[in-house]
């Protein structure tokens, strides 16, 4: 008999050596790409104030007059600024430009460096807030090589106002030890992180500011270990000894041999800029500059993830008036009122990020409703939507753009006001001439149309057929009933003569006429419990004019079961039709009877 061969089963030392070198494999092919944000408390500040990018600058903080300096940039280090300076002593240099810290700025200074991370990979860690991670696998393909990347960072971090550091390594600590130490752009090889992390200084490994750590960190400056490839070459059981668990872990880091997993942060869709100002702004002018400003840091963050804005919304914090900073006689310190607010909503047509457009929408709003006080604070939300893409087609007419008419539509209404602007829209209710006005919308997207037009053409082309009796007939009767009614705003006064229960004669805007036909009367009423209720007796009269010239008198009609039996609305209509059009006229008039009067409410064409 014949054995069937199975396959040997493998030895538990091959299937390691496989599997090691599987994971091998992955880690090469596993790249993570640290960004992190030199200065960052300063550069906040930087960000909001792009005038200050090349001067020296110390941020305070403190209650005055105990306000101390807690960061600085490179140049004022330079000048002689020291941490912990008083803000007497910070003063005392001429070129250095003093700034309170603002947590505000830091924390959309932040969120602009997420999104920076989200433009360019989902898979994001928020490492500290200055510095965060990105997983780059895959990206190769549809962004280029490691080297492209990091520049696209760099350039992407200029235009949200941020100036960046990018190191790559497939070890995720090498990464982002390696952006707190290098300058520009790094890229670590696999297997070369002891080699390049070893002329780094040993504070790089320490990214917060733990009484553990600093004293670490003494110690080690006490041994005469500055760098991290010094403490790489320390013996690691003498270092547990000495230092502990902590002493093993940075030592792990400095030889670049620290592994873990990325802690990813959820991707936020909500976009924010806020800024404090130092003294109040009273004026539309100097408001519109800062303005300007946010709106440029919320279009360039709305551009880096993709999206654009719906929505605008701004609030200020005013100034309060004088009467509550007033100290009262019996308190000791002045009454402490909640600031008042202004709002004010932009709502957009179609979602854009064109900052100077918004500028301008948001300038001519300002200056129909100005804040009532000076502005000491300003929120900016916009509320995110994808961008519009639009296609204008061949045989369409153009359309004007939507933006720009946006733009007029704002003008106007600031010159007419908000309710004289828009486009108008049918009132549900029965009261005569009610009518909204809504917001204007652009008409439909030139493709949409297209494509109607296209459906419409082929439906017309697959079913020619000729025009039968029935089709001419219903044709025919649908022709003689399209009939549009002229609406007279206002009004126009009347003089009606009645005639046993019958209109008879009608004489208005200089023209007298003889009633050939009456139909009527509807009776409308509503709103009785306002003062601008109605109550009106309508009918729709066939006149001729110039056949009599007898005097006229208005009187209160008596409308009978005869009349009203007498014609109807198409019987008005078919008459019209059949009659000469010259000298003669379909009108439809009403009695007023909270004036006691009788008006022509407009004319059937």
């Amino acid at each position: 008999m014949e054995s069937i061969g199975l396959p040997k089963p493998e030895m538990p030392a091959v299937r390691k050596a496989k599997d090691t070198a599987r994971q091998a494999a992955a880690l090469q092919n596993m790249a993570y790409a640290a960004i992190y944000v030199a200065d960052f408390m300063v550069q906040a500040v930087v960000r909001a104030e792009p005038g200050l990018r090349n001067c020296a600058i110390a941020l305070l903080e403190g209650t005055p007059p105990l306000r101390k300096v807690v960061a600085a940039n490179e140049a004022a280090l330079r000048a002689g600024i020291e941490l912990g300076m008083t803000e007497s002593q910070a003063e005392d240099f001429c070129v250095m430009q003093v700034r309170p810290r603002s947590s505000a700025k830091e924390k959309t200074a932040h969120a602009a460096l997420m999104d920076l991370g989200w433009s360019v990979s989902p898979r994001v860690e928020d490492t500290a807030p200055d510095t965060i991670v990105l997983d780059l696998a895959g990206l190769a393909s549809l962004l280029g090589s490691e080297e492209i990347i990091a520049e696209r960072l760099i350039e992407r971090a200029s235009r949200l106002g941020l100036v960046v550091r990018v190191a790559i390594s497939s070890n995720l600590e090498t990464a982002i030890h390696a952006a707190r130490g290098f300058a520009g752009v790094i890229l670590i090889p696999t297997g070369e992180e002891s080699k390049r992390l070893g002329g780094l200084p040993v504070g790089v490994l320490v990214t917060d500011a733990l009484s553990q750590h600093a004293e670490i960190l003494e110690t080690l400056d006490s041994w005469g270990v500055h760098t991290c490839g010094a403490l790489a070459a320390l013996p690691v059981l003498d270092l547990s000894e000495r230092l502990g668990q902590e002493g093993v872990r940075l030592h792990e880091l400095a030889r670049g041999a620290s592994s873990r997993a990325m802690v990813l942060a959820e991707p936020n869709i909500y976009f924010e800029e806020e800024m404090e100002l130092e003294d109040a702004v009273p004026e539309l002018e100097p408001l519109s500059f800062l303005l300007g400003r946010l709106l440029d840091q919320l279009c360039a963050r709305l551009a880096a993830r993709s999206l654009a804005a719906s929505t605008i919304r701004v609030r200020f914090e005013l100034e309060p008036v004088s009467e509550n900073n007033v100290r009262s006689l019996n308190d000791s310190s002045p009454r402490k009122a909640a600031l008042p607010t202004y709002e004010k909503i932009l709502t957009l047509p179609v979602p854009t990020r064109n900052s100077k457009m918004l500028l301008k929408l948001l300038r001519l709003r300002l200056q129909a409703e100005p804040p009532q006080t000076a502005v000491l604070k300003i929120f900016m939300v916009a509320e995110p939507a994808k961008p519009r893409f639009a296609q204008g087609g061949l045989f369409l007419p153009s359309s004007p753009d939507p933006e720009k008419l946006e733009l007029t539509i704002a003008r106007l209404a600031n010159l007419v006001g908000d309710a004289n602007v828009g486009a108008p829209e049918i009132a549900d209710t029965h009261r005569p001439e009610a009518f909204l006005m809504r917001r204007f919308v652009s008409p439909r997207t030139a493709p949409e149309t297209a494509s109607k037009m296209r459906g419409a053409n082929r439906k017309a082309g697959a079913a020619p057929r000729s025009a039968t009796g029935d089709d001419c007939e219903s044709l025919t009767l649908a022709q003689r009933t399209r009939t549009s009614f002229r609406i007279f705003r206002p009004s126009l006064p009347a003089t009606v003569e009645v005639r046993e229960g019958r209109l008879a004669r009608v004489s208005f805007n200089g023209m007298r006429g003889e009633v050939m036909a009456a139909s009527g009367p509807w009776r409308t009423s509503g709103d009785w419990w306002r003062e601008d209720g109605w109550e009106h007796d309508e009918w729709d009269i066939d006149v001729r004019f110039g056949l009599s010239s007898a005097p006229l008198s208005a009187s209160r009609p008596i409308p009978t079961n005869r009349q009203r039996r007498s014609f109807t609305r198409s019987d008005l209509f078919s008459l019209k039709d059949l009659q000469p059009p010259a000298q003669r006229g379909l009108y439809c008039i009403y009695y007023d009877s909270a004036h006691g009067s009788w008006f022509v409410r407009g004319m059937y064409d």
